[in-house]
């Protein structure tokens, strides 16, 4: 029997526990199994490559992404880490230019160093990835919607581009979840999520993960994965299981509150630009109504005629919106990029895409909308 989203959250990869019949996933806070003889074991050895915990989480994981195999990682960068060891030196990236800082940073700062060239373009443009491809790209990584500019790429498009060339084609679907969409079913091999967002949702946990369908990557990446070592323990594994069971019901309480908030800053007098892919107006509406299942909590906001300075004053008058890094979480954050998620990049750089000093992202929560609106007013017309 298939079935549907909300189903598969609460009960993909979890059974009552044989030995007491609990119905929630106990926490296998164990490092090692007992062996009847050597090799002779019940699927499990030492918990650095496998753990009953973590597998139920992983198998839930692929079954919400629509996927066979599943992989959780101890952060979103120890999953991207995972992929890029796929790579070997000479292998060119093609990648966004609109890009999670994170990312920006190990592409730039450790795999360039062993020999891999990465070429930044606009991915919402189909036809500026295909220029960059060349006969030695190995690997399409993209985010879509984009960090923080929410560019909007076309994921069947590049996934018949990256089939054609036999390139390894890779989605970062942190912004969306796979409740909003399912780059796997658009003909991407593998999805990348920062768990540490809206899959765990409850600011919590720092994880990552990796889905796929391709066993022959499967069984590579869990290589890298048991011997390098960049495994979640038990405790963040369940607390993550125990997230993914209200995913459904946070997402369309996310979407909601931001398509108020998005019309309401969309006319405000502080606000000279906003980045929503709700609007007929964005770029990439058409696509992603076609490729999402709604346009998500997140929005940027470029304040009108301030500088630094009075950048900084706004983003610290909040009282239910927080001040910090991340996003995804059931609170709503306020984060400035230039000076925080992307802080890595060069300013030239950051500034050539968008990322400019008075943009400011927001996270929406699922606060009541009300408060979160009058937060926003008080904040604003100070």
């Amino acid at each position: 029997m298939t079935y549907k989203f909300a189903t598969k959250a609460i009960h993909a990869g979890q059974q009552a526990d044989p030995t007491t019949g609990a119905v929630m996933t106990p926490i296998y806070q164990t490092s090692t199994y007992q062996q009847a003889s050597p090799g002779d074991h019940k699927g499990y050895e030492y918990s650095r490559g496998t753990n009953p915990t973590r597998k139920a989480l992983e198998d839930c994981l692929a079954a919400l992404e629509n996927g066979k195999f599943g992989l959780a990682f101890s952060s979103g960068m120890a999953a991207t880490d995972c992929v890029l060891r796929l790579l070997k030196p000479g292998d060119e990236v093609v990648t966004g230019d609109d890009l999670y800082g994170g990312s920006y940073r190990i592409f730039t700062q450790v795999y360039a160093d062993y020999g891999i060239t990465f070429r930044f373009v606009d991915c919402s443009d189909i036809q500026a990835i295909t220029n960059a491809i060349t006969p030695k790209t190995r690997l399409i990584w993209i985010e879509t919607p984009t960090n923080p500019t929410l560019k909007i790429a076309d994921l069947a498009a590049i996934g018949k581009l990256a089939n054609s060339s036999n390139i390894l084609y890779v989605v970062d679907n942190t912004f969306a979840s796979p409740y909003l969409q399912n780059p796997l079913d658009f003909g991407a091999d593998i999805v990348m999520h920062s768990a540490t967002k809206y899959i765990n949702g409850h600011s919590d946990v720092v994880m990552g993960a990796l889905v796929m369908n391709d066993e022959s990557y499967y069984k590579r990446l869990f290589f890298y994965y048991n011997a390098c070592g960049g495994t979640p323990g038990p405790q963040d594994a369940f607390l993550t299981l125990r997230g993914l069971k209200t995913l459904h019901l946070r997402m369309q309480a996310h979407c909601a509150h931001a398509a108020v908030i998005a019309k309401f800053l969309k006319t405000h007098p502080r606000v000279e630009k906003i980045y929503w892919p709700g609007f007929s107006d964005h770029p990439g509406h058409a696509i992603a109504a076609a490729q999402m299942r709604g346009f998500g909590g997140m929005l940027s906001i470029v304040l009108k005629d301030a500088d630094l300075e009075e950048t900084f004053r706004i983003a610290s008058r909040f009282k239910v919106f927080t001040l910090a890094e991340s996003l995804g979480g059931v609170e709503s954050l306020i984060n400035h990029p230039a000076t925080m998620t992307h802080g890595s990049i060069p300013k030239e750089l950051r500034e050539k895409v968008g990322v400019v000093d008075n943009l400011l992202r927001i996270s929406v929560g699922i606060e009541d909308v009300e408060d979160l609106l009058q937060d926003l007013k008080e904040a604003l017309d100070a």
